[in-house]
């Protein structure tokens, strides 16, 4: 039997922690791969709160987050199907955070 190469943690990691959020429905494990898909400054007012299905469900801090991240929907999903593996997120959800 062949060995592969071994893989880094870094690449291995968020597809460990999208498993993670598909089988507990948590998308909160899916925060340091949000966090580098967003950015630090959209993470500051977002964060992913479950994943149900192929949806992520992201809690915003007001209505003008979620209207931008809407409009940024299909390259978001993208970005974290690239990282987390393809069809891992296919739409996003919006909710507003409890205050």
């Amino acid at each position: 039997m062949a060995r592969s190469e071994p893989k880094s943690l870094e690449s291995l990691l968020p597809r460990v922690l999208a498993r993670l959020a598909e089988e507990s429905g948590r998308g909160q494990t899916l925060a340091p791969v949000w966090a580098s898909v967003v950015g630090p400054h959209l993470a500051r007012h977002t964060a992913p709160h479950a994943l149900q299905g192929t949806t992520l469900v992201v809690t915003v801090a007001g209505e003008e987050w979620a209207r931008s991240l809407e409009a940024e929907a299909a390259s978001l999903c993208e970005q974290l199907n690239a990282r987390l593996g393809p069809g891992t997120v296919t739409a996003l959800a919006f909710r507003m955070e409890r205050r």
